[in-house]
Order: structure tokens, then C-alpha cells, then sequence
């Protein structure tokens, strides 16, 4: 064989390798490419690819681009847990009583279900007080509700004692149901430790740090659950956060680019409307 046989035959195989390597590179484009086309092409001949004026490559770059090149659902997808994190999270902060019929369905119906689709521009804390001082007896059920849940709360922090509460919450026996919930969402923490913090000098200053901090509320609250928004309360917020609050959570935060919250802003928009 000769030099120039052997230099062509390895400058084709080289050739053929670089081929094949951008053939693959452009085969992995392709299938995320059908991927998101796949419910704008259709199956059959009968449903022709919608007119869209922009490249795939800027499908996701803004809301009304998604709807007209009908692709939000996978944008958002993809988009939905990306707020931007250079605006600070809606701060919502309730002060409440355990087992108080209002404040149970607030937590129930409104506050963690909204948590649960909005917690990447929220932040949530938990007073756990309410109208304690109104109880007669330091051993009465709603007491020892707030002693649990302030205990909670103290050595697993907000986020993850906010699944605790609502598992709490939300059962028919509150305090019964506290030690089963700990272990369904928190398995690392003893019910032991809980115990010890509810029957100790913590628990008590627990307490007294959210009484502290309930009554110092401006204006005082005047019935419960009482919520302020980034550290205000007025009785409009309060009165939509009863009917809905991820509209207003999403009112409130100053990206109305975050995927979910625009997607409330328009009316033909049928995937992932949340009001």
C-alpha cells in the first residue's frame, strides 16, 4: 500500500468518525427538537403544523411566543421551577392558634396548597399563638398544639415543618396525629426530642419568643388566622387571600415572567391555570 493510500484512507476514516460524531449530536437535537413538536405537528395529514414565525430555539423565551408557537405546557415544564432569583420571594407570615376551625381551613385550603405550587417565590413563617393568653389552662389542647408545632418548627425549620403542620392540621385529632406525621415527613427526627422540647424550658421560650412577636403586631391582630404580607397587613390582601391566594401571591411578585403566575394573565390559556 502506498503513503498516499494509507494518509487517504485514514483522513476518510477520520472523516468518517467526525461524520458520524455530529450526526449523532445532531440526531440528540432532533428528538428533543420531536419532542417539543410533538403537539404541533400532529399525527395525520389532517392536522397541519400551526403557522409560528419564530425558531424553536426562542420557543421558551417569553410567554406569548410559547402560546402562539402552542408550546406552553412544555415550557412550562421546563420553566417552572426557575423564578429569578435576583427578586426577593413573596413573604408571607401567619399567626395563628393550633386547632382553631379558621385557621385550620386557612392552612388547609389556601396556605399550603399555594405553598405546594408556589414555595420557589414564597416564604413562609409560622407563629404558632394566636389568642393564647385567652386560654385558661397552660395544659388546654390548643396550648399544647402551639408548644408542638413551635417546637416543630424550631428544630427542622419553616420549610420542612410547614408538611408536618398541614399533615397535623388537616387530620381529625391534631395532636394525636402529630407523632405519625413527624415520622411520615421528618423520619429523622425523634418524637423523643419533640416531647423533651414541648415538656421543657424550650417549649416555654418558644412560646414566649411568638407571643412576643404576635404582640407586637402593627396594627394588633384582631382575629385569627392573621396574615401579613412582606411584613403588612391590609384587609384587602387578606380578604383574596381567602378566595385565592396564588393569585394574589403571584400579584405580589414582581416577575410576572415566572411561568405559573403568567400563566393567569391569559385568558386563552388553557394548561396549568391554577385560578
Amino acid at each position: 500500500m502506498s503513503c498516499l493510500s494509507f494518509y487517504g484512507g485514514a483522513a476518510s476514516a477520520l472523516l468518517f468518525l467526525s461524520l458520524s460524531s455530529v450526526i449523532m449530536k445532531l440526531s440528540g437535537l432532533l428528538a428533543v427538537l420531536f419532542l417539543l413538536c410533538d403537539n404541533l405537528t400532529g399525527l395525520g395529514s389532517s392536522h397541519p403544523k400551526p403557522a409560528c414565525r419564530y425558531p424553536p430555539s426562542q420557543w421558551c423565551r417569553s410567554l406569548e411566543i410559547a402560546v402562539e408557537c402552542k408550546v406552553q405546557k412544555q415550557c412550562m415544564e421546563v420553566r417552572a421551577l426557575q423564578p429569578n432569583l435576583r427578586v426577593p420571594p413573596v413573604s408571607i407570615t401567619l399567626y395563628y392558634e393550633s386547632l382553631s376551625p379558621a385557621c385550620r381551613a386557612f392552612i388547609t385550603q389556601q396556605l399550603f396548597p399555594t405553598w405546594t405550587m408556589l414555595q420557589h417565590i414564597m416564604a413562609v413563617t409560622l407563629i404558632p399563638y394566636g389568642n393564647a393568653e385567652d386560654v385558661s389552662s397552660p395544659a388546654s389542647p390548643e396550648c399544647r398544639g402551639n408548644v408542638i408545632e413551635a417546637c416543630i418548627i424550631h428544630l427542622t425549620g419553616h420549610s420542612l415543618a410547614f408538611p408536618i403542620i398541614h399533615c397535623m392540621e388537616s387530620s381529625i385529632d391534631v395532636l394525636s396525629a402529630a407523632e405519625s406525621c413527624i415520622q411520615m415527613f421528618s423520619p429523622s427526627l425523634s418524637w423523643s426530642t419533640v416531647d423533651s422540647c414541648v415538656r421543657g424550658s424550650l417549649g416555654k421560650q418558644l412560646m414566649h419568643d411568638n407571643a412576643v412577636m404576635t404582640r407586637a403586631l402593627n396594627p394588633a391582630h384582631r382575629h385569627i388566622p392573621w396574615v401579613t404580607f412582606n411584613g403588612e397587613y391590609t384587609k384587602e390582601n387578606e380578604d383574596q387571600a381567602w378566595s385565592s391566594l396564588v393569585q394574589l401571591v403571584c400579584q405580589l411578585y414582581r416577575v410576572r415572567t415566572y411561568f405559573v403566575c403568567a400563566m393567569q394573565d391569559l385568558k386563552n390559556a388553557q394548561v396549568y391555570q391554577y385560578c
